[in-house]
């Protein structure tokens, strides 16, 4: 048994201590085995060593989130505290899996195992196929990753791209100009942008063409290079648009198609072109085929039961 007194110095430690933020008591649900008392600035704690060490490198990491977000949530702060930290082999600093910080620091990172190993994927290859059902975090992780790339300047640009296709219903005659006509099929992603790069800095790289969300149909005749490009729902594309797509693919680019093969809102007398590219491209080096399934949605908890339900009556193709 290890004692220990911390003191939390960099940040106010009536932040910390708040009863109202409940730090603390996140902590102690997080590490069981170790007793946590606090005292004006510092934390006393008692426990097994090891698990003092691992205490002391998530404390670390959650204070600088509260230092750089002052408006941390209890649910940021227990996404980091789940998180997997591990000592880079390189420097010996502590690094997670949080893949981008939003706005107002919201906390961003695979939830599942299938979304780790989307994560490593794109890291790994440059054409990306994620297949899975909704809600299981398909795009929201390769906006996530797009973010991050941009962030790191390792893309100059994100093109996020999706079929204009309805979903089973007719939306008649839409008033306005193009751009009021296409925005309603691209509001999923907007919305995971703004989830992640602040209002005016999204309206600024929509100005200067460093993001750009276009239907699909819009990519014929371009190369694109340096940029990271997502095409969403790409169950709704034809065999040619898809082949359309991935054919405008530069030099320094990633790619990352999404799509559930379960909900596929074609005409009937077109065919989804996303099940023949998976097993026509499977093999090649450099493009991976991620699946994901039941287990992965982190939408509300009915959303499983809504797709096991639907499962169990129609199985899924891939």
């Amino acid at each position: 048994m290890t004692e220990k007194i911390i003191r939390v110095e960099e940040i106010n430690p009536s932040i910390f201590f708040s009863t109202s933020k409940n730090y603390l008591k996140l902590f102690r649900k997080r590490f069981p085995k170790l007793k946590l008392t606090s005292r004006g600035d510092e934390i006393k704690v008692s426990g097994p060593l090891s698990e003092i060490e691992v205490f002391e490198e998530k404390l670390a990491i959650v204070i600088r989130q509260i230092k750089q977000y002052s408006n941390t949530t209890d649910d940021e702060i227990a996404v980091l505290l789940e998180t997997e930290v591990e000592p880079t082999k390189d420097t010996g600093e502590y690094t997670s899996e949080v893949l981008v910080h939003g706005v107002k620091g919201k906390v961003i990172k695979p939830r599942t195992e299938n979304q780790k190993a989307l994560v490593r994927a794109v890291e790994k290859n440059d054409i990306v196929f994620a297949i899975g059902p909704a809600g299981t975090g398909k795009t929201y992780t390769g906006v996530a990753m797009a973010v991050r790339a941009l962030k790191k300047k390792e893309v100059r640009k994100i093109i996020l791209a999706r079929p204009a296709v309805e979903a089973g219903e007719s939306l008649g005659f839409l008033p306005g100009d193009l751009k009021e006509k296409i925005d309603p099929y691209l509001r999923p992603l907007y919305d995971a942008l703004l989830d992640m790069i602040p209002a005016d800095k999204y309206a600024k790289y929509l100005d200067n063409g460093t993001v750009e969300v276009i239907p699909l149909a819009f990519m014929r005749g371009r190369t694109l290079d340096n940029c990271f490009v997502i095409l969403d729902e790409a169950q709704n594309a034809t065999e040619t648009q898809l082949k359309m797509f991935m054919t405008r693919m530069g030099p320094n680019a990633k790619m990352m198609i999404t799509g559930d093969l379960s909900q596929i809102d074609l005409p009937r007398n077109q065919q989804s072109g996303l099940g023949g590219a998976v097993r026509m491209l499977k093999k090649i080096k450099g493009i991976s085929v991620v699946y994901l399934d039941v287990m992965d949605v982190v939408r509300h908890k009915l959303v499983k039961e809504i797709i096991k339900a639907y499962d169990s009556h129609k199985p899924t193709e891939k």
